[in-house]
């Protein structure tokens, strides 16, 4: 059935008249009946790990709009969180961790190979999708890339300007490299275990991308993005990747060639002219329509829809936000926005 997933034919490569579309975060707050469910877990985390209800709120926008894909619920600090950091999520505050800042921190962790025991709900949780979707909808699997889940280990908790991982990473060069492999290595480990139990496309959540600079945006978010993916592939040869260097600015023209991703995701400050000229000539793009238009709707959301299918049909793409939805989106939004992608299909 993989031809007739409208999401993975447009990862290899297919222009088509109406693109696939999904949302980032849309499994999210916004929706009642999500929480509902999350106060059924108790708290975020217990949600992640209990593979029956995760099921459930990953199905709910399938059922609720038939989006073309759906992308497992779970969050990007679990690899982290499996390697032995202490994870809390603080209700308005977001995410609390125990730090990484030392020799004796880094060698506390756990291996990448013991992850797979406080991972295994996620893992039951991709199986329970994969057996659930409609045949017609994709699965996607993620994890976040190396050097955003090293800003929350090395911080505690996420930051504005990821501050204390770019200090780290100038006064300690040799514990931020080894931090990151170590990350990079349970990345692969993961997403192999997410892929072996049913995960028909990856992503990379970069969220930090664009506070690296330079030679550090090449060597710390293009290079284990493609160590990850050269190795994913030689496990999983035909696996569609999706990369998100979020506003990674210049340093995504070229990212996809140079890490064999099969498609880039643009945040909602890329211009999406640019974009065609400097990113979709090198394959499948997605985004980039700015939440915020799913809180206030109207007129200006279906102009914008229209502008950005429009601008984008040359090539394959991928509708999708330009960042994950927000809690205070008007559901109905959400629908607007389908119908108007859809209209004369």
């Amino acid at each position: 059935m993989a031809e007739s997933k409208k999401l993975l034919r447009a990862l290899s490569g297919e222009t088509q008249a109406v693109p696939p579309v999904w949302m980032m975060r849309q499994a999210g707050r916004y929706l009642p009946e999500y929480r509902a469910t999350r106060a059924q877990a108790g708290d975020f985390l217990s949600l992640c790990y209990n593979p029956d209800l995760a099921t459930e709120v990953t199905m709910q926008p399938i059922r609720r709009y038939g989006f073309d894909a759906a992308i497992l619920f779970a969050d990007i600090l679990l690899v982290p969180h499996a390697l032995g950091v202490d994870l809390t999520f603080v209700q308005g505050e977001g995410p609390r961790l125990s730090t990484v800042t030392t020799e004796a921190d880094l060698a506390a962790l756990k291996s990448t190979q013991e992850i797979h025991d406080t991972l295994a709900p996620v893992y039951q949780t991709v199986v329970n999708l994969s057996e659930s979707l409609p045949k017609d909808v994709a699965l996607i699997g993620f994890a976040g890339a190396p050097w955003t889940v090293a800003t929350y280990m090395i911080a505690g908790q996420g930051t504005p300007d990821q501050a204390p991982a770019h200090a780290l990473k100038d006064e300690n060069r040799v514990l931020f490299q080894q931090l990151l492999l170590k990350i990079t290595d349970a990345t692969i480990e993961y997403l192999h275990t997410q892929i072996m139990a049913g995960a028909e496309v990856v992503m990379l959540f970069d969220s930090w991308a664009g506070s690296l600079k330079g030679a550090d945006f090449a060597a710390y978010s293009l290079a284990p993005t493609r160590h990850i993916i050269s190795t994913l592939r030689k496990l999983h040869p035909d696996i569609p990747v999706i990369a998100f260097p979020r506003q990674g600015g210049e340093g995504v023209v070229g990212f996809a060639n140079a890490t064999g991703a099969n498609c880039i995701a643009l945040d909602y400050s890329v211009d999406a002219q640019w974009a065609v000229e400097n990113v979709q000539r090198d394959g499948c793009v997605m985004g980039n329509l700015d939440p915020a238009h799913m809180v206030t709707g109207g007129q200006a959301l279906i102009d914008e829809v229209r502008r950005i299918r429009e601008v984008f049909s040359g090539g394959p793409h991928i509708f999708n936000l330009g960042h994950g939805i927000t809690p205070d989106a008007d559901p109905d939004n959400v629908q607007l926005m389908i119908d108007t992608l859809r209209e004369n299909a």
